[in-house]
């Protein structure tokens, strides 16, 4: 599925190579695996001889990720579909002025910043279906700040928790294409979401045509998104993945192969016991949690802004609202391809620092066209183009890498939605980036947005800088941690015995 399970060849019983990203030899970085389990087969630990490791993960990639990624698509398409709304006259029925329509967006963002980390950590106590599918209710639109609050509410826990559950399922090497693709729905969001608009909106009336029911367009793009996410979430209630241990479409050995794989990689779990106030204080004593937060917040200015405000910045180039949604999707269209192309390469060469850095110097090049052209509208649009192409192929390579090294459940949990929950707040930032006022050059959304991507970089090679310094020290102190089993799966990635990717 999705040409992502390449592990092995089909037939063979492959075994599982303890070589991880970092290029440091496993048997020191889990050291529990002694020279008995040094290479684990499938056979091992599955019964039937027709079940490769490469059937399994496709297995695993039919249950996992078609699921989670239509309900994100889904989820991002209501979260900013109120900038395709505004094209077909939204702020004019509601009489917006000033920045209240900006004000409107940012109330989404209140919610969904502080209910982060609490809706993480009631994912691992509830299941992940219990939680994710409550986004699927997300479809009131009768008061547009209450309605935007509660989408906040709502959709908190979907983007981490997602995160989270898909490095609760594969190895450090597989994860970078499932999460690319897991992320690349808010570009085929935006893709579906322009071409959906601009067909909706049609239900608005034009010229002589009156509008079906006395409704106007945007009404119909609330209305109609709304009961689609709603019926799909209905239906996927059953369909949301838990964790590889309770998964019941697995047998008793697969489920068995699925810890040891991950074993080998990772390190052991420590999801059998709950996360405490403890857990989460200790998690915030590691610096590098906190430059996790900032390469996120760093992208998530422009991403947003670029999100929001693409349908405003198209309307000046004089376009009409349904020429202006269909101008939005090719941009979105060229991004999930770029998205998957940096993914493949970045888990073909096991490194993720560079794949961060090389699509944010294409976002800032988009940026800089758009603040030094002014009166070329072809351009413009092909800086567009740069900008969606950048953002949207680094910021999943970026929370992969920051999640994937941070080991075990606890670590895990807290830290992905530390930095989601962080990075969001420049959500905030990016729904006042954008104002009327500074139509039709955009200079100071621009601008900041360039600023938010250098920080991105920034944080990136501070980042990678850490984690290079501390596999270098463990290296000179693992064998004489003296630590038990149980010790190092409390540790999770803090072990002596772990080390980290670049």
């Amino acid at each position: 599925m999705f040409g992502f399970a390449d592990e092995k060849p089909n037939g063979v019983s492959p075994s599982i190579s303890l070589d991880n990203e970092a290029g440091v030899d496993d048997t020191k970085a889990h050291p529990e695996l002694n020279s008995d389990n040094r290479h684990l087969s499938a056979n091992d630990v599955v019964s039937s001889p027709h079940i490769t490791e490469r059937k399994l993960v496709s297995k695993i990639d039919l249950r996992v990720i078609p699921f989670l990624c239509i309900l994100y698509l889904m989820a991002f398409l209501d979260r900013v579909n109120i900038g395709n709304a505004r094209s077909f006259g939204l702020t004019t029925d509601l009489n917006l002025g000033g920045v209240e329509y900006n004000t409107a967006l940012t109330i989404f963002f209140v919610p969904y910043i502080v209910f982060e980390v609490p809706s993480n950590i009631l994912l691992k106590k509830l299941s992940p279906r219990v939680w994710l599918m409550c986004q699927g209710f997300v479809n009131s639109y009768g008061g547009l700040l209450t309605t935007r609050f509660l989408l906040g509410v709502f959709e908190s826990g979907m983007f981490p928790g997602c995160f989270y559950l898909i490095g609760m399922w594969y190895k450090r090497s597989e994860a970078q294409r499932r999460y690319s693709f897991f992320f690349s729905s808010t570009t085929l969001a935006g893709a579906f979401g322009g071409l959906l608009a601009a067909a909706i909106g049609k239900m608005g009336g034009s010229g002589t045509s009156p509008p079906i029911r006395g409704y106007h367009g945007w009404r119909w793009i609330f209305i109609l998104e709304g009961l689609l996410t709603s019926l799909i979430g209905i239906a996927f209630f059953f369909c949301i993945p838990s964790f590889p241990e309770d998964a019941t479409w697995l047998t008793p050995d697969e489920r068995i192969f699925v810890k040891k794989r991950l074993q080998v990689d990772q390190g052991n779990s420590a999801k059998e016991r709950k996360i405490t106030l403890r857990d989460v204080g200790r998690v915030f004593t590691d610096y590098k949690i906190f430059l996790g937060g900032f390469m996120y917040f760093g992208m998530i200015v422009p991403a947003y802004g670029y999100a929001f405000f693409a349908p405003t910045i198209l309307a000046t180039y004089g376009y009409s609202a349904v020429q202006t949604q269909l101008h939005s999707v090719p941009p979105w269209a060229c991004a999930f391809g770029f998205a998957m192309l940096i993914a493949f390469t970045s888990d073909k060469l096991k490194h993720r620092f560079l794949f961060t850095l090389i699509p944010i110097s294409i976002a800032v090049c988009g940026f800089a066209i758009l603040l030094a052209v002014h009166d070329n509208q072809k351009v413009q649009y092909a800086a567009l183009f740069l900008v969606a192409l950048g953002e949207y192929s680094a910021m999943p390579v970026i929370v992969c890498w920051f999640n994937m090294n941070l080991g075990g459940h606890h670590r895990r949990a807290v830290g992905s939605a530390w930095q989601v929950g962080f990075g969001n707040i420049g959500g905030i930032i990016a729904t006042y980036t954008f104002l009327d006022k500074d139509k039709p050059r955009f200079t100071t959304g621009y601008a900041i947005c360039l600023g938010f991507l250098l920080l991105s970089a920034l944080s990136c090679c501070t980042y990678a800088a850490a984690v290079v310094w501390e596999n270098r020290r463990r290296d000179m102190v693992a064998g004489m941690s003296g630590l038990t089993e149980e010790q190092k799966t409390e540790l999770g990635d803090l072990s002596p015995h772990y080390r980290y990717l670049l």
